[in-house]
């Protein structure tokens, strides 16, 4: 055992050290941070800001059946999301190392959480009957969303 002097400082944790995903389940797991904002609108994916400082935005979204993004890449922007409630589907465009086009599809359930990068081309879906929430942290540029579309021969091509 070992004795910790009494003038021993706990150093604060640096907030643009935590990785997205810690981000987003943290606030997902704070529903009171967010509970009343949250709104669904039956003509598009409601979004709204939850917070955003120097380093990140965090953003809460539901998507009703059917509702969904047009494949989209984020610029610079890195971050991740969390399903907090319901099912998403996220479809991932990219070249595969031979060139021809690859979709990779990815199931989502409450509490799974994917992470993107600049250049990570992807859509988001509800492709189940009933709503769902989630919760977004972007770095570095926010939000921004440029808009792609999918080339049978060459792939993901930003438009």
């Amino acid at each position: 055992m070992f004795a910790v002097p009494d003038n021993t400082l706990l150093r604060p944790e640096n907030p643009a050290l935590r990785h997205p995903v810690r981000v987003a389940l943290e606030v997902a797991a704070d529903r009171d941070r967010w509970r009343h904002l949250l709104r669904y609108d039956h003509d598009e994916r409601f979004a709204t800001l939850v917070s955003k400082d120097e380093q990140q935005e965090v953003w809460l979204m539901s998507w009703l059946p059917g509702q969904h993004t047009d494949l989209h890449d984020h610029a610079v922007a890195s971050g991740a999301f969390t399903v907090v409630g319901g099912h998403l589907t996220e479809a991932v465009a990219r070249r595969a190392p031979d060139g021809r086009p690859v979709t990779e599809l990815h199931a989502l359930s409450a509490g799974q959480s994917r992470v993107f990068g600049p250049g990570y081309v992807h859509e988001v879906r509800n492709d189940g009957p009933d709503p769902a929430i989630s919760i977004h942290v972007y770095r570095d540029a926010g939000r921004a969303m440029r808009p792609y579309h999918l080339d049978p021969v060459d792939g993901p091509i930003r438009d």
